[in-house]
């Protein structure tokens, strides 16, 4: 038993690998042993982090199933999941070609045939045309409307009343075509999308944090609204890249998997896939959410690389850091360790977000402390701000117009986490969002005084959203400056109070 035992650290401390098994986690190992120069991570790690226009949440670069860097800017953490926005759709679309595998539909049934107490009462040849392909490439032949789920409940019944140009001809993306795709999955399956992924999908692969959101018809929303870990993210890209196969057995049939990578349909880039986003380089492609959220598959390399974000900027100039920073630093055979490989823990380890701007005290505060400033409308559901210190903590309680509160507790040069059982501000306005995800959830919040302005940034650490507060009197009384997940425009809010 000693022999097996010390032969086996020999070889943890000859090969530099550590498999992780804990909750089904995917294996760690260092770059170098998988081909990839822990200096290029790092380089491409510190460049993803000086991007300007965004904040990184997370990064997780994977080869050949192995994750060998990864990193969560304080005060994110790997234990924490993220809402997807537009991630979601690939998932879905994964789960269509499994039913499809299954013979419980095919991708040239037509749309309607699924909706019959939906259709409006005269329907058009081009409605009844429509068919599943022309959903997944973003072609319905409807004009999206980014608000129809925000003013009604019956959202299949609304988007099929709409006029319909020929489909298929089209690309118009709209993330109701892949409601419709999530609806469908229902109809065939007899569960929820939701459960349908989590039998076929996450299950298999050791998820089991995820939740995602449902309508207000009871359909799995599939657009967005899926809720994971950054490491199932990049398991699930593993799984594509090895063409939806994962220890032994076939997920996702390979052929699918092909075709949802591939261009689809022109858009006037590089193409649109089945719900995904094909890249620059060929054979690559991505899932692809809001404010900067990615899994690149990277076949030809077996790389898949995982980003979380909250930003508004330059998706395809930041695309550019992986192909010239990070690609460059893969090879085919294994590397020798050099000094930046020992660097590489200690700078994954480093990053941190900045922190509200200015000091930690001001002549100012007793101005606000224990008094409840009284907010003016505003699209943040918030109806009060009341201020109080705590030691050196900054502690903001904040009512809601749905009668709740909540508090931030924020830090000074340091960023401190509150568990809280609201919900998060989101940018979604869906009717009944929210419906099945379950909280608690987190903010991290820090802050500083400069002059007499009181500066409070907070993250939403297991969601997304950023909000960056400025308090400050002016002439005509107080205001409060908001913005949210980096908007380069404030709202401004006016305070009653004070």
């Amino acid at each position: 038993m000693k022999i097996k035992l010390l032969t086996s650290l020999f070889l943890l401390v000859l090969y530099g690998h550590i498999c992780i098994n804990a909750d089904d986690a995917m294996p760690r190992t260092k770059p170098e042993n998988e081909g990839i120069s822990s200096a290029s991570v790092i380089a491409f790690l510190d460049s993803m982090n000086a991007f300007p226009g965004t904040e990184i949440h997370s990064v997780i670069v994977a080869r050949r199933g192995n994750i060998v860097a990864e990193m969560w800017p304080k005060p994110f953490a790997a234990e924490y999941p993220q809402t997807l926005y537009s991630c979601s759709k690939t998932f879905i679309s994964a789960a269509v070609g499994i039913a499809v595998e299954e013979n419980r539909l095919r991708i040239k049934d037509r749309v309607a045939t699924f909706f019959h107490e939906d259709l409006p009462d005269t329907i058009s040849a081009n409605l009844a045309a429509m068919t599943v392909r022309d959903l997944l490439v973003m072609a319905s032949g409807i004009e999206p409307d980014w608000s129809l789920r925000d003013h009604n409940d019956k959202w299949v019944k609304e988007l099929l009343s709409r006029p319909v140009a020929e489909p298929g001809k089209r690309f118009k993306y709209d993330s109701m075509c892949t409601y419709l795709l999530s609806a469908i999955l229902q109809k065939v399956t007899g569960m929820t999308a939701f459960d349908y992924v989590n039998d076929c999908i996450f299950k298999p692969l050791g998820i089991t944090e995820a939740q995602w959101e449902q309508s207000p018809e009871g359909y799995t929303t599939g657009g967005w609204g899926l809720r994971l870990k950054s490491e199932s993210l990049a398991k699930f890209g593993t799984l594509l890249m090895q063409k939806g196969r994962w220890n032994g057995r076939q997920l996702i049939p390979a052929a699918w998997v092909g075709e949802m990578m591939k261009m689809q349909i022109d858009n006037g880039g590089f193409g649109y896939g089945y719900q995904m986003w094909p890249c620059e380089q060929p054979g690559t492609a991505r899932a692809d959410g809001a404010f900067g959220q990615y899994i690149y598959v990277i076949p030809d390399r077996e790389l898949v690389v995982v980003v979380t974000q909250c930003g508004n900027f330059d998706s395809a100039r930041q695309r550019g850091l992986l192909w010239r920073v990070l690609l460059p630093g893969v090879r085919d055979r294994r590397l020798r360790p050099d000094a930046s490989s020992h660097r590489l823990a200690r700078k994954e380890a480093s990053y941190v977000l900045p922190f509200a701007k200015g000091r930690r005290s001001d002549k100012a505060m007793p101005e606000y402390e224990g008094k409840t400033l009284t907010l003016g409308k505003n699209n943040y559901g918030w109806k009060t701000l009341t201020l109080g210190m705590d030691g050196s903590e900054l502690v903001v309680t904040v009512g809601t117009t749905d009668g709740d509160k909540f508090i931030i507790r924020c830090g000074n040069r340091r960023w401190i986490t509150t568990e809280n059982d609201a919900t998060p501000v989101y940018s979604i306005t869906a009717r009944g969002r929210f419906k099945g995800v379950k909280g608690p959830f987190r903010v991290a919040g820090s802050y500083g005084w400069e002059r007499g302005k009181l500066n409070v940034s907070a993250r939403y650490v297991d969601w997304i959203t950023a909000l960056d507060m400025t308090l400050e009197r002016e002439a005509d009384g107080l205001r409060l400056n908001m913005k949210m997940n980096n908007s380069t425009k404030a709202d401004v809010i006016e305070i009653n109070g004070l």
